[in-house]
């Protein structure tokens, strides 16, 4: 195990290296503020699909729109666009693609799982959640129960449990479900609940992250928060505006980090002086920002290094 991570972390950290070299002749893309000098590398997912260094520089960039995507170990890049999952080199070859099944309308998660299966979710009529072989065949498919019609609205970022079960964050339902592999569900986090403003203040979960005391993080997008619950569902850490200079705006993907601190996306944010990411620690602290006036919204994000040192695979996002 400590063998697989030392190897694990040397491949990102040469990574990162070739990422830093192959940027450097690029102009900056948006600004890293930090006043305890933090920077990080990272991946973004949205209006760009793109790596950016520690230096705000892009390092690494595709074309198309996107939902979800990670950096893997071997420097590849699995992104989820709107209607396919590709896997791309950093030359920008495609290795794998999964296109969606024609009953259904979008596609909003990718994932690459331990035993090289990727993890895919489709939304539309029937909405489902499918483990993917690395040849494309589906090893297994999970129904889901977004309680809505609204396709696009159904589901955001769905994540495999080292129990075997799915933790999948159902907007309009107000609910993170937690299914197991037969599609039954096995718990249920309730979002609207009145310590956290009630359904008017629209706390639809995005991101759902299970932590490694039992905790789940959620980011809860238009009510403009982020919330801890315990395995119970209570309530037992949030953030809102009112605690981080109004930088929450329609919250969307996020990571936990090793140190403790969480990194937010804000895809609604419009103000030139407000970010676009930022970290945060326990006590709300705001100690990272990605300002850029011209990016219109980033979905996901991946951190990749910090200060030159690699971030621990899988990260919790």
């Amino acid at each position: 195990m400590l063998l697989n991570r030392f190897f694990t972390l040397f491949a990102l950290f040469t990574l990162a290296a070739g990422w830093r070299a192959s940027g450097a002749d690029a102009p900056a893309f948006g600004e890293q503020r930090s006043a305890s000098g933090v920077r990080h590398s990272f991946l973004i997912t949205g209006s760009k699909t793109a790596i950016i260094g520690e230096d705000s520089r892009i390092l690494w960039e595709v074309a198309d729109r996107s939902r979800d995507g990670f950096v893997l170990p071997s420097g590849n890049v699995l992104v989820s666009h709107h209607r396919e999952v590709r896997e791309y080199t950093r030359d920008g070859r495609v290795v794998f693609r999964y296109q969606l099944s024609p009953e259904n309308a979008e596609m909003g998660t990718a994932v690459r799982l331990a035993d090289g299966h990727t993890l895919i979710v489709e939304r539309g009529a029937q909405p489902r959640l499918i483990e993917v072989t690395p040849g494309g065949e589906i090893a297994k498919s999970v129904p889901l129960q977004p309680e809505t019609d609204n396709h696009h609205m159904q589901t955001r970022k769905a994540r495999k449990l080292a129990n075997g079960n799915y933790l999948v964050p159902h907007l309009l339902a107000f609910k993170v479900k937690e299914y197991r592999p037969d599609g039954t569900v096995a718990a249920v986090i309730a979002t609207d609940l009145p310590e956290l403003g009630g359904r008017p203040a629209q706390n639809w979960p995005f991101t759902a992250i299970r932590l490694a005391d039992g905790n789940t993080l959620v980011n809860l997008t238009h009510g403009n928060q982020t919330a801890e619950f315990s395995p119970t569902g209570q309530v037992v850490w949030k953030a809102t505006n009112a605690d981080v200079g109004g930088r929450f705006a329609d919250p969307c993907g996020g990571q936990r980090l090793e140190n403790g601190n969480t990194v937010i996306c804000s895809y609604g944010q419009k103000a030139p002086d407000r970010p676009k990411a930022f970290e945060i620690t326990r006590d709300k602290q705001v100690v990272w920002e990605y300002l850029n006036a011209g990016l219109t919204g980033i979905h996901e994000i991946h951190v990749l290094t910090t200060n030159g040192q690699p971030v621990a695979w899988p990260p919790l996002k």
